[in-house]
């Protein structure tokens, strides 16, 4: 499972410690020179203020201290070496010197607490990543399978898309979808339908009943949710067990047989599944058209499923709403399947590589909502 990779908060340190430690180390030899060669009437001591502030761009709470303390010896110096004596105007100098230092290196010492707060929270989120979003096999059964995971929260790695595979008797399930928001907040939906998916394509042989069972228990997570919400009524309808139906799970459940030449979907008001063939990029669109899981009282008489060919060396793309949303400078929705076509006879691996670079490169590196892609081959000489 391909991950998006974020810039972190270390890496200041961009040219070796030595070389930026002689940058405040001779803005402070370079003043202390000019200012003892200068006439008497020309004060360049102010300017050593200048040495804790740069040394910031690099360095620590104690290593600003370090040259600040260094910055006020020098005007100290400087001082005596010129008069003798100090004077009030010296005096001021060096206080300058130390109150900058003293503030520089609290703003210092709190960017550092930021950092490691959010080093803990890029280490919460890939441990939460890896237990929900389990990488995908490179091989289900005749399939050859890829996926990539794209967070809209730079910090989240993980929020409201998912992604699900298993084998069972002779088939291959995969399940995609998409929560109804976006970032942490959606994890506990995405957690609950992938639970439920992950035990019941293993009990249940039709995939409509699998489908009304992820209803099921998708409608039963988010009612519990709503009631454990309900607090005191405030005048506020947050919470209330009347606001349920805004809550719900975009899907599609997917099933090869190894056996046959086909591919079985239930969608349940989720992007068509796109079919490569050759250079030909084709929708499948569902015939049944199905409300999102936790919607269940409009399903009618239920979740109905399309088939559709899958021939030998064919492939599958499965994707959330966040890719084919996203934008370029001038509002221009990305076109996934002029895309895909590029790129439609890569191994699913390249496949999703390429089209994940692809997108972040047409978004600017910024997306709107979270976003995923499967995609699936049927590996030519297996099944006809």
């Amino acid at each position: 499972m391909g991950r998006q990779e974020r810039p972190g908060g270390a890496g200041r340190a961009w040219l070796p410690r030595p070389v930026l430690l002689g940058l405040p180390l001779g803005l402070i030899a370079v003043v202390a020179v000019i200012d003892v060669l200068a006439p008497p009437e020309v004060h360049l001591g102010p300017l050593l203020v200048a040495a804790p502030a740069v040394t910031a761009a690099f360095g620590g709470p104690w290593l600003i201290a370090s040259m600040g303390a260094v910055a006020a010896a020098t005007q100290l110096g400087l001082g005596v070496a010129r008069r003798g004596w100090l004077t009030l105007n010296h005096e001021i100098q060096v206080l300058a010197i130390i109150i900058v230092t003293v503030v520089v290196a609290l703003f210092a010492l709190l960017r550092e607490r930021q950092e490691r707060e959010m080093t803990q929270v890029r280490s919460v989120s890939e441990a939460v990543q890896r237990v929900l979003l389990r990488p995908l096999p490179p091989r289900l059964g005749p399939l050859r399978v890829a996926a990539v995971y794209l967070a809209a929260e730079a910090e989240a790695q993980v929020g409201g898309d998912l992604f699900a595979a298993s084998r069972t008797e002779g088939r291959t399930r995969v399940l995609i979808g998409d929560v109804r928001g976006k970032g942490l907040g959606a994890i506990s939906d995405a957690a609950l339908l992938l639970g439920a998916f992950r035990e019941a394509a293993h009990r249940h042989t039709d995939l409509s009943a699998l489908t009304r069972y992820l209803e099921q228990s998708v409608g039963r997570g988010l009612a519990e949710d709503a009631v454990a919400g309900d607090g005191p009524d405030d005048g506020s309808d947050v919470g209330d067990v009347g606001d349920v139906g805004e809550d719900f799970v975009t899907a599609a459940v997917v099933e090869i047989p190894d056996d046959a030449p086909e591919v079985r979907v239930v969608s349940c008001g989720h992007p068509p599944p796109l079919l490569l063939r050759g250079r030909r990029v084709v929708p499948l669109l569902p015939t049944h058209t199905e409300p999102p899981l936790g919607l269940g009282e409009f399903a009618g008489s239920g979740y109905r499923a399309d088939t559709f060919a899958l021939e030998p060396d064919d492939r599958l793309l499965l994707y959330t709403d966040g890719v084919i949303e996203a934008r370029d400078e001038t509002g221009t929705f990305y076109p996934l399947a002029e895309r895909a076509a590029d790129w439609a006879g890569d191994d699913p691996e390249v496949l999703v590589r390429r089209l994940k670079h692809d997108l972040l490169a047409y978004s600017g590196g910024s997306l709107g909502d979270d976003a995923a892609m499967v995609a699936l081959h049927r590996a030519p000489g297996g099944p006809p």
